[in-house]
């Protein structure tokens, strides 16, 4: 419906389009939700408005932004944390569907137009930003100056075979990643959940490796989607990840993973506390305070906001003790280490009680048993899977296909995406519901 009108209308498609994203939030979120967001819309609106009309001085103009911004913050407080903050004691219960990077994205907007890094020609299109279907629930991070300026050129709404072609392969990649990949092996890694205190050290590694991997081709799979669905529509999406499991680094690990949030925390919080300009106490600072909200914007809980300082740790140490050090060893060693750090810190992640982490880790690194019988088993049950993940996870792939005479990728490729797809339908009639991971942040 959007294509055909947009080709004869540009507003009308876009209004069309800006409809079925209310729609499509309502259905997944519900009307309660919408409300609240739509509350924070308004505010948005208003800010921008404000900030753009002329006439006011820096003072008026710092305290709008800031007022909005709070008015973000505190939503977002009052859905996610309150439990936290009170003990428990008072809990609402539930939290607007993708709350947490709508308050992201509409902070990021009011700070690009506060700065005159971004000046919208009007606010009409600012409902379409905010609720856009692809991107809503689970980003990537939408920043102003990237997305608002494509809906006025000539391929949004009027998509190219080219757009059309990668926008089907992007959508058949990501579903292969979240259901031949990811649901499967979630399988074995919530069992592995279920029944801590029995692993043995090989068992919990396995556990861990294995999260590891289906986070990353959960979220993976989702953002490609999500580009996909976008590219049908002439529209582009920011790169998220750039295989960060390659990296030989906790620090280049960073550049790759989410990488719209990162954009969005050195853009929007460590900049503005004065980045590294102001000596060194400072700059630990503002990077401690970057990674405390990156922790805490995940979940209240205190494992996400561990989580966060983990890395925070780990970067400060690459910073300011490691880095010539790490420079000296073997790629393939900086390699492991970097794996090793990061899957700590997906452990720490992904068990909220504390007393559990500390005792899944301590098996991790020995007290518990170093070998059991089934061991074995897992390995040759999993051992396949598990290779197949992990090769998946970096660029061989990639440039294996690279490789291929283009005559041999042109006949593969829709034969490769439309067995893949035949397979994911396959399972996903005979599967159950298994949401994306980052739904519930």
């Amino acid at each position: 419906v959007c294509l055909p009108l947009g080709r004869r209308n540009l507003r009308w498609g876009q209004a069309a389009l800006t409809l079925f994203c209310l729609v499509f939030y309502v259905l997944g979120g519900g009307w309660a939700a919408l409300l609240v967001l739509l509350a924070g819309a308004a505010v948005t609106v208003a800010a921008v408005r404000y900030l753009t009309s002329g006439g006011k001085t820096e003072k008026q103009r710092r305290a709008a932004a800031a007022v909005a911004i709070v008015w973000h913050v505190a939503v977002l407080l009052v859905f996610k944390y309150t439990g936290f903050f009170t003990g428990g004691a008072v809990d609402l219960g539930w939290a607007p569907l993708g709350l947490s990077f709508f308050t992201f994205q509409q902070i990021w907007c009011i700070k690009e137009v506060y700065t005159g890094a971004f000046r919208p020609e009007s606010t009409g299109s600012f409902l379409l930003y905010d609720f856009f279907f692809p991107s809503v629930t689970s980003g990537p991070i939408l920043k102003p100056e990237n997305f608002f300026p494509q809906l006025t050129e000539g391929r949004f709404l009027h998509p190219t075979w080219e757009d059309a072609a990668a926008g089907v392969y992007a959508i058949a990649v990501g579903t292969i990643k979240k259901v031949l990949l990811a649901d499967p092996f979630g399988v074995v890694v919530n069992n592995g959940w279920a029944q801590l205190g029995d692993l043995s050290a090989p068992a919990a590694w396995l556990v861990i490796l294995g999260y590891t991997l289906q986070l990353y081709f959960d979220f993976s799979g989702y953002c490609d989607i999500a580009a996909g669905l976008a590219r049908l529509l002439g529209l582009r999406l920011p790169v998220n990840f750039d295989s960060p499991y390659r990296s030989l680094s906790v620090g280049e690990f960073w550049k790759r993973w989410h990488i719209t949030l990162t954009s969005f925390l050195r853009e929007c919080v460590y900049f503005p506390l004065g980045g590294s300009r102001k000596g060194t106490w400072r700059t630990v600072r503002n990077i401690f305070l970057v990674w405390f909200c990156t922790g805490f914007w995940h979940g209240a809980s205190w494992n996400f906001i561990l989580w966060g300082l983990h890395f925070f740790v780990w970067l400060m140490l690459e910073k300011y003790l490691l880095r010539d050090f790490l420079q000296k060893l073997p790629s393939w060693l900086r390699h492991f280490y970097t794996l090793v750090v990061v899957f700590v810190g997906w452990g720490v992640f992904a068990m909220e009680d504390l007393t559990v982490c500390a005792g899944y880790f301590k098996t991790c690194f020995g007290s518990g048993t170093l070998w059991s019988a089934a061991d074995g088993y897992y390995l040759i049950a999993y051992g396949l899977t598990l290779l197949l993940l992990t090769v998946g996870s970096t660029r061989l792939p990639r440039k294996v296909w690279d490789r291929l005479p283009e005559r041999t990728r042109d006949l593969l490729g829709p034969l490769l995406m439309t067995a893949g797809l035949v397979i994911c339908t396959a399972y996903l009639v005979d599967g159950s519901y298994n949401p994306f991971l980052y739904f519930r942040f």
